[in-house]
């Protein structure tokens, strides 16, 4: 069993409420997503889980759990095309990292004002849909809270 914590304090909303459908859909995987458009100033997302930062890009970064969950951040939703502006990478591929260790900062107004949205997709990858529990969803979670067990 492994415990996902929230990359930060924030609104929890369901998946197919994500305005992409690769991850409303759940084709990368099962997670849930947090809204932090209400949140003023920049935000820190942390590792959610123990393990390897496999990818690292300024808007998502991917990790393999030291428990075999691998978990994908997405920093907001086509937020690629930004190309880095707006975000701060504050560890490097390949880093082992503890959850709750800071891995980019970004501004979730600066992404909204760019024409973006600024939610962010916490997925398992690989996870069959629906085989994520919910329970966080329509809660606001505090820093380093689970936001579900895989």
């Amino acid at each position: 069993m492994t415990v996902v914590r929230t990359p930060f304090a924030g609104p929890v909303v369901a998946l197919a409420d994500v305005p992409d459908p690769v991850f409303a859909e759940q084709l990368v995987g099962a997670g849930v997503a947090l809204d932090p458009s209400g949140i003023d100033g920049t935000v820190t997302a942390v590792a959610p889980v123990d393990g390897t930062i496999v990818k690292l890009h300024p808007h998502a970064f991917a990790m393999q759990g030291a428990a075999g969950t691998d978990v994908l951040v997405h920093v907001g939703i086509d937020t690629v095309k930004l190309g880095g502006e707006g975000f701060t990478l504050l560890a490097a591929e390949g880093d082992t990292v503890s959850a709750g260790d800071p891995i980019v900062r970004f501004d979730p107004a600066a992404i909204t004002a760019a024409g973006y949205s600024p939610v962010v997709p916490v997925v398992v990858l690989g996870s069959t849909p629906d085989s994520v529990p919910q329970d966080a969803v329509g809660s606001t979670v505090a820093a380093g809270a689970a936001l579900f067990e895989v």
